[in-house]
């Protein structure tokens, strides 16, 4: 199975504070640095370092060869990336000394997707193929649209979830990947209750699949017929920037690799804690390698 990413790629400029900036202050950064990021480029990158053939589509500005080395470097394909007038996307971080963040988008040129380029990509893969998508683009339910006609799956991560998720279709969507907002926003529910969640995505998307991310409190896959759970490898964060990317990468690429589900859930949960051990985005997330020998340590 090829994966294809339809997605976001960003400069990610980011401020270490002893703590976030409040309404109305001003306060001294610790430090400043500049990663590559972006929640298309970071999946990528993660299904690339776990083993899957991924390629990358979308757009970058002049200045964004950084973010095209990132993913070449990576072993992503990049052969569909297009570079556009304008600047890239770029995202302003606050990471605090708990290694928490907050994070601010300026979608540049993600946002100047066309309807023709799309079309022009999803031609190059056939029925079986996937597509990957999250909501740092445009024209994501148009992309939703040309995937299903070609007979691809759709996998998709609503992040960040505001008014463009609604406009899709989201009875196109194969997989969701979604953390427990998310999840319960896109449920309809208040309850912050995992099973619940879960009954009430069931019920309103019966022929999907997903996979919950719970921070501390593990990740689920399910459907209607199935249900699989791993709990968090516990670790001392340094920067959570990446940790659901990572999540969401190493588990398509064990999904492509036909992992059952408990071995998946496994793999995931620990790339993306040996991720937060690191600092950045897009180069925090491990190698196969180094998430196989993580596993093995702790599982001694």
């Amino acid at each position: 199975m090829k994966i294809l990413n339809l997605g976001s790629l960003n400069v990610d400029r980011t401020y270490s504070v002893e703590r976030f900036v409040q309404p109305k202050e001003t306060i001294q950064a610790l430090k400043y640095e500049e990663f590559c990021g972006g929640k298309g480029l970071n999946q990528s990158v993660a299904l690339a370092r776990a083993g899957a053939e991924v390629y990358h589509a979308g757009a970058i500005g002049a200045d964004g060869k950084l973010l095209a080395d990132m993913l070449e470097s990576s072993g992503v394909h990049t052969e569909y990336l297009q570079t556009i007038d304008g600047a890239s996307g770029h995202a302003v971080i606050q990471v605090d000394r708990s290694g928490q963040n907050n994070i601010i988008i300026c979608g540049g040129a993600n946002r100047k997707i066309e309807k023709s380029y799309i079309s022009e990509v999803i031609a190059h893969f056939d029925a079986g193929d996937m597509l990957l998508l999250q909501n740092e683009i445009s024209n994501i339910a148009f992309a939703m649209e040309e995937a299903k006609k070609r007979g691809l799956q759709v996998a998709f991560n609503p992040s960040p979830i505001d008014e463009g998720v609604w406009e899709c279709d989201l009875n196109l969507v194969d997989l969701f990947v979604l953390n427990e907002v998310e999840g319960r926003i896109l449920a309809g529910i208040r309850s912050e209750e995992p099973e619940e969640i879960m009954t009430a995505l069931k019920e309103k998307f019966p022929d999907a699949s997903f996979v919950l991310t719970l921070g501390d409190r593990g990740a689920y896959y399910f459907n209607r017929e199935t249900k699989a759970f791993h709990d968090i490898y516990a670790v001392k964060a340094v920067d959570t920037t990446a940790a659901g990317d990572t999540f969401c990468g190493y588990f398509l690429a064990g999904l492509a690799e036909g992992m059952n589900m408990e071995e998946n859930l496994a793999r995931a949960s620990a790339a993306s804690a040996l991720g937060v051990t690191r600092k950045g985005a897009a180069p925090s997330i491990p190698v196969r390698k180094e998430t196989e020998e993580f596993m093995k340590q702790r599982n001694q």
